[in-house]
């Protein structure tokens, strides 16, 4: 998690090569991957705190799985294809009836992905 949370990329690698240290008898394969990719991971580095946090909770995703998961799993089989797109776009609409809160910080992530990404952000306050 230190690694995630590291302020710049010059304290994500020290980070890093700590847990390399500690860990890599026991997953050599995850940290070769690592550094084989680091290019494409440290790219994480490039956003905010506020952006980078949002990035790397998976939170929000693993619980619309779950529930996805507990509607279909008692479906034995779908008669179509379009049968299961509806039952995943109704489910969807039922689980985002139910979000209240919104990100902390999140007019100054807004803010800061327009900025980023100009003309490929729209606004839905």
């Amino acid at each position: 998690m230190s690694i995630y949370k590291a302020s710049s990329i010059e304290s994500a690698e020290i980070a890093l090569s700590k847990a390399e240290n500690k860990w890599k008898d026991k997953y050599a394969v995850a940290f070769k991957s690592w550094r084989t990719n680091w290019y494409k991971l440290s790219a994480f580095y490039g956003f905010s705190k506020d952006i980078r946090r949002i990035m790397y909770t998976t939170n929000a995703i693993e619980g619309i799985h779950r529930q996805m998961r507990s509607v279909t799993k008692t479906k034995g089989a779908f008669t179509s294809e379009m049968g299961l797109k509806k039952l995943i776009y109704l489910r969807i609409k039922v689980i985002t009836k139910g979000w209240k809160g919104k990100q902390p910080n999140w007019g100054l992530v807004l803010a800061q992905l327009e900025i980023k990404f100009e003309k490929r952000i729209a606004r839905y306050d």
